[in-house]
C-alpha cells in the first residue's frame, strides 16, 4: 500500500524519505503526490519531522525528479521526439511543429504552472528537455512551482492532523477533473481529425 510505504521511509529517513517519496513521484506519476505530502504534513504535525524541512525535502525531491525528466527529453533530442510522435495515430508533422511552436512561446508558463496541474506534473519536463529549455530557467520555473504545490498539502496535512486524508480527497476531485478534460480534448481531437480525413478521402475519390 503506497501509504504505508511512504510512511515507512519518513519514519526511517525523516524529511528526507518525504523528498525520496515526491523524487520517485515524479519518476513514476502514478504514485501520488495527494497523498504523500499531505501525510508529510501530519508527520511533521506529530513531531516525527520538521516542517520546515519537509518543504525543503519535497522541493528538492521534486526537483530530481523533474531533471530526470528533463535529462530524457535531452537526450532524445527533436529528431527523435518527432520520428516517435509521427507514429501515433492521427498525429501529423504539422500538429508536432505547432506544439513547438506553442511551447517556444509560453514554455516557462507551461513548466512552472504545469508543475501544479496532477498529470501534466512529471511530463512537462519532457518537452522542456526536447527544446533543451536554458537548465537553470528549467530549475528555477520548477523548485518555484513545486514549492507552492508542496507547501500548499503539507500545510493543509499539517493543519488538519489526523483528518489529513480530507486533503487528498479534495486533490484527487481535481485530478479526476483534469483527467476529464484531456480525455475530452483527445477525443474531440480524433473525432475532427477523423471527420477532415474522411471528407479528404471522398474529395480525391470524386
Amino acid at each position: 500500500m503506497i501509504e504505508e510505504w511512504a510512511m515507512g521511509l519518513m519514519e526511517s529517513m525523516g524529511a528526507v524519505g518525504a523528498g525520496v517519496a515526491i523524487a520517485l513521484e515524479n519518476l513514476f506519476p502514478p504514485l501520488p503526490s495527494e497523498l504523500i505530502l499531505p501525510l508529510a504534513g501530519f508527520t511533521a504535525s506529530q513531531g516525527d519531522m520538521n516542517l520546515l524541512a519537509a518543504v525543503v525535502c519535497t522541493t528538492l525531491g521534486a526537483l530530481v525528479g523533474a531533471y530526470a525528466f528533463y535529462g530524457i527529453g535531452a537526450l532524445l533530442g527533436r529528431d527523435r521526439a518527432v520520428a516517435l510522435a509521427v507514429r501515433l495515430p492521427l498525429l501529423r508533422l504539422s500538429d508536432i511543429e505547432r506544439t513547438e511552436s506553442w511551447f517556444e512561446r509560453h514554455g516557462t508558463k507551461a513548466v512552472f504552472l504545469g508543475r501544479m496541474v496532477p498529470l501534466f506534473r512529471s511530463f512537462i519536463s519532457l518537452p522542456a528537455g526536447v527544446s533543451r529549455m536554458p537548465v537553470l530557467t528549467f530549475g528555477l520555473l520548477t523548485a518555484f512551482g513545486s514549492l507552492i504545490w508542496n507547501s500548499l498539502f503539507i500545510l493543509g496535512g499539517y493543519a488538519l492532523g489526523e483528518n489529513w486524508h480530507r486533503v487528498t480527497d479534495y486533490v484527487s476531485a481535481y485530478s479526476k477533473a483534469v483527467l476529464a478534460v484531456v480525455v475530452l480534448g483527445v477525443a474531440v481531437f480524433a473525432v475532427t481529425r477523423l471527420l477532415r480525413t474522411g471528407r479528404g478521402s471522398r474529395r480525391a475519390s470524386r
